[in-house]
């Protein structure tokens, strides 16, 4: 009998839910999913359809789950088939709906099938199988744990894509000074440099967890979040209903930064925080100041980081910018299920070009990071 599929994840209890997630990464947890889909961020018109595929044992106990949605489009995803649905509709077949395993707009590195091992592989067997008989083109889980490699490699038909973000890790540092003192003296200098101008704007920080946020706050995170997409002529993903619904949810995990001129708020990050890890996730201005956005984005969440002991800061996908303020070179990974055998051995071979591509650029990134060399 097949799996069901759950539509909302309101039909299902948060702690049962919950109890099958093998880490503390915010992004799958049911408050951050639901809030999702109880603001209209996905669902209705969006074009990521809830589709949640569990596995259920004998006794009736939920065993195994993967966050799916239905998607007409590829918007959102962080992983770029666009060209691969190009190349379906030139051969008049359907790319288009396809299943994707995957948190909605966020780009984070985290496990997808959860629960039991052998239950998950059971149930991402069951999932190709059923590709066909649902009228879809083929299934698609995205970022993906390195650990997870075995279960799909194992598999026929799976395809593996890699790709490159940049992620900042903590040495240690007692304070932002102990990091700058790590690295070489050109790059202390600009980073240092970049600090002193945004200061020199009359700018300072507020740093507040979720709980310290008022309505007006939360007006103003929107606010700045929304611009991002204004100013390129697009609709933001996320509905204001999100961050309320986020706030209520799962308010220790969140933290937000305001940055300030006279005591006037404009510009914002908003991260998420769990385990060993800090997420920046969201930033938006409402004016233009220069070097305000390494400062928010990046300085500013490696200071918090330290501050709270954590261990890594996984700021977004793409930006080399990065790279040259700490943030070393990290290898992604997504596996594809393409049903049709022809364009499936057609993207294996696309596959099988870029992935040394993308290892070789990562290799070549990781030697310009600034960090003194031993000795020096």
């Amino acid at each position: 009998m097949p799996s069901p599929i759950l539509h909302r994840l309101a039909d299902i209890a948060p702690a049962t839910w919950d109890a099958l997630l093998p880490e503390p990464q915010p992004f799958l947890r049911h408050a951050f999913l639901s809030a999702l889909e109880d603001s209209g961020s996905v669902g209705g018109r969006t074009g990521w359809r809830p589709s949640h595929r569990l596995l259920h044992a004998a006794n009736g106990e939920l065993v195994a789950a993967l966050p799916a949605y239905i998607k007409d489009h590829s918007y959102g995803e962080y992983v770029f088939d666009m060209g691969w649905a190009d190349a379906y509709h030139r051969a008049g077949i359907a790319y288009y709906p396809k299943l994707l395993g995957a948190v909605p707009f966020s780009p984070v590195t985290g496990p997808r099938l959860l629960g039991d091992a052998q239950q998950a592989a059971a149930l991402l067997d069951e999932l190709v199988a059923s590709l066909e008989r649902d009228g879809l083109s083929g299934l698609h889980i995205n970022f993906l744990r390195s650990e997870d490699d075995a279960l799909f490699a194992g598999r026929e038909g799976w395809l593996q894509r890699l790709d490159c973000q940049y992620h900042w890790r903590n040495r240690g540092y007692r304070d932002f000074q102990d990091f700058l003192d790590a690295l070489n003296s050109r790059k202390r200098k600009q980073l240092r440099k970049e600090r002193e101008h945004v200061a020199g704007q009359g700018i300072d920080f507020r740093w507040q967890c979720g709980g310290e946020l008022s309505e007006a706050d939360w007006d103003f995170v929107y606010a700045c979040y929304a611009s991002t997409y204004h100013v390129r002529r697009r609709v933001p993903y996320l509905t204001p209903e999100f961050f309320s619904l986020l706030a209520e949810r799962m308010p220790e995990a969140i933290r937000v930064v305001s940055a300030r001129q006279g005591g006037r708020p404009v510009a914002m990050a908003f991260s998420l925080v769990a385990g060993d890890s800090f997420y920046g996730r969201y930033w938006g201005c409402l004016g233009d100041f220069d070097r305000l956005h390494f400062e928010t984005c990046f300085y500013q969440g490696i200071e918090r980081a330290i501050e709270e002991g954590l261990q890594r800061f996984d700021a977004g996908a793409q930006g080399e910018h990065k790279l040259i303020r700490g943030f070393e070179p990290q290898i992604t990974r997504s596996w594809h299920y393409l049903l049709h055998p022809g364009l499936r051995a057609a993207v294996d071979q696309f596959l099988a070009e870029e992935r040394p591509a993308v290892l070789a650029y990562a290799e070549q990134a990781r030697q310009l990071l600034p960090y003194r060399q031993e000795g020096t």
